[in-house]
């Protein structure tokens, strides 16, 4: 739990809206915005939203997975005049409605939610219920997906974004982890960019999502298992290790990037901040701030070690 509320940059404008089948829209108005604050109203004429999914438990490892049928009908690398995350025009009735800097609405088709557990539900007992194994067990597939696009433009990655924009990401993903994490039934949010086709990207438009998880997901559990194994000071350890160490990357006043002592991947990259904190609503100003900066240089570094864009994914 915080002990204080998340503080957002008043500068960045937010904005709700809803889509025509009721779903929330949120538009993030970067520092230095031309637009203005007037949004189209989303006058498609859509289909009810799919069923929702479900889960089920694998008896040999305990986990949770989800069975979402109606992904099968996302649209996979459509060409650019039909770009379902670019602005709406009369020949492309995309998903949002304005023109946009930041833009984050929910998924037509998620893999959780839109159901939430009841508002009086004990998580204590919804969590050891889901720890017990049993055979064939399923579990409606409570929470929430959301898709955030970083920009209108058909093409990039965050990589690509001017610091402005990337700060203005930034604070949508605190803005959001707050409001998500306060959803009846979520156990964990989850921000992340996958980026490239090569591990399976269906847009190439530079976008990210936020997975509201019903459960602990396996490997926050196993790292909460590690802490308290090892006692609650683990990664401040791990930190002052690393940043008196050789491999640091890059550091700031808030925030350091190494590569971890066990990578386990040809690239992989552990960023940091320099106090506990328990998610991106926690975060300051100035933390976002300095993030902003350091992140795109961390990911257009990585992009120089090859020819063409290296494919990642960031959480």
């Amino acid at each position: 739990m915080l002990d204080t509320e998340p503080v957002f940059d008043p500068a960045i404008a937010v904005r709700p809206a809803k889509l025509a089948d009721g779903r929330d829209l949120i538009y993030f108005d970067d520092v230095d915005t031309t637009l203005d604050a007037a949004r189209s109203v989303d006058a498609r004429t859509l289909d009810p939203r799919p069923a929702n999914a479900h889960m089920r438990q694998d008896p040999l490892t305990g986990e949770w997975v989800s069975i979402a049928a109606a992904r099968q009908n996302r649209v996979m690398l459509p060409p650019a005049h039909l770009d379902p995350l670019a602005p709406q025009t009369p020949d492309n009735p995309s998903e949002i409605p304005s023109v946009y800097d930041v833009a984050v609405f929910e998924n037509r088709s998620p893999s959780f939610g839109p159901a939430l557990a009841e508002p009086d539900a004990s998580d204590a007992e919804a969590l050891a219920d889901l720890r017990r194994i049993g055979l064939e067990r399923t579990k409606t597939s409570i929470g929430r997906c959301e898709v955030v696009c970083f920009s209108p433009a058909h093409e990039g990655s965050f990589g690509s974004l001017s610091r402005s924009r990337a700060r203005t990401v930034i604070e949508a993903w605190a803005h959001r982890t707050a409001a998500l994490s306060a959803l009846p039934g979520v156990q964990e949010v989850f921000p992340f960019e996958n980026r490239g086709r090569e591990i399976g990207v269906t847009l190439p438009h530079p976008h990210g999502q936020i997975y509201s998880y019903p459960y602990i997901t396996p490997r926050t559990e196993r790292l909460l298992a590690a802490i308290d194994d090892y006692g609650p000071t683990l990664m401040g350890d791990i930190l002052e290790r690393e940043r008196n160490g050789p491999r640091v990357l890059l550091s700031g006043e808030h925030w350091t990037a190494f590569v971890p002592f066990a990578a386990r991947w040809p690239i992989e990259v552990h960023l940091l901040p320099h106090r506990h904190v328990p998610d991106f609503a926690a975060t300051t100003l100035d933390e976002r701030d300095e993030l902003a900066g350091l992140y795109l240089q961390l990911l257009r570094g990585i992009d120089k070690l090859y020819d063409s864009p290296t494919p990642y994914i960031a959480a």
